[in-house]
């Protein structure tokens, strides 16, 4: 949830997503409709995707345990090789290693003060040395926290980096329409033609993101219309 989202935003969402799925179980038996309902409000939908798929396989191939190794991890839906070290640092309170973005500030702060285009490759072993081992996880909450109040004093550190892009506006964009759609089908089934004149949005447009939309799992065309898969 966290992954683009501010905490903010994430600490209500967090803690009404887990009230609704408490546990894998309820999460990768829940319908893709129920779960994108409670989703609503974060963005970012493919997320939401890959949660329930996951808890899905880890019921399925993991007896409901979450595994405890970073390719295991690594290998489910939405988990790239970062988020995986970051789960089993912060889940199991095992050494590992990853970069965000506020600890990639803390550490371009303090080693890379008169370099720009640093590259996380170039980060990533002061990060290895620099960590505690016994306890991995604290050390992580108070780096992330450091970088934080970082980036209140001095905004543009992370500027620095030959990874930093800035984020898109999100009123109008393409990513804001495809919330306001799936928001839409939520409520009900509908038809393309029903869907852009609900969100007066142009024909054209509407058609090509449902098929967007399809194509990536999240809705299903059936003969009158789309609904949100199953």
């Amino acid at each position: 949830m966290l992954q683009q989202t501010q905490v903010q935003r994430v600490i209500t969402k967090f803690e009404e997503f887990i009230t609704a799925f408490p546990d894998f179980s309820s999460l990768g038996k829940a319908t893709l409709k129920e779960v994108l309902r409670v989703w609503q409000g974060m963005g970012y939908n493919r997320r939401a995707i890959a949660l329930k798929e996951t808890a899905a396989r880890v019921m399925h191939d993991f007896d409901g345990t979450l595994p405890d190794s970073v390719d295991a991890l690594a290998a489910l839906p939405g988990i790239g090789r970062a988020t995986a070290s970051a789960i089993r640092a912060f889940a199991f309170n095992s050494p590992s290693f990853f970069i965000e973005t506020n600890i990639r500030r803390v550490f371009l702060h303090f080693f890379f003060k008169d370099r720009n285009n640093v590259k996380d490759i170039e980060i990533l072993p002061l990060v290895e040395k620099t960590l505690n081992k016994r306890n991995p996880r604290e050390w992580y909450y108070a780096l992330m926290d450091y970088g934080v109040m970082l980036k209140q004093q001095y905004p543009e550190i992370n500027q620095r980096s030959a990874h930093y892009q800035k984020q898109s506006p999100f009123q109008g964009s393409n990513r804001q329409v495809r919330g306001r759609i799936v928001r839409a089908l939520i409520k009900g089934h509908a038809s393309s033609g029903e869907i852009a004149r609900m969100l007066m949005l142009d024909a054209g447009q509407t058609k090509k993101m449902l098929a967007q939309l399809q194509k990536e799992g999240f809705i299903v065309k059936k003969r009158t219309g789309y609904s949100i898969a199953e």
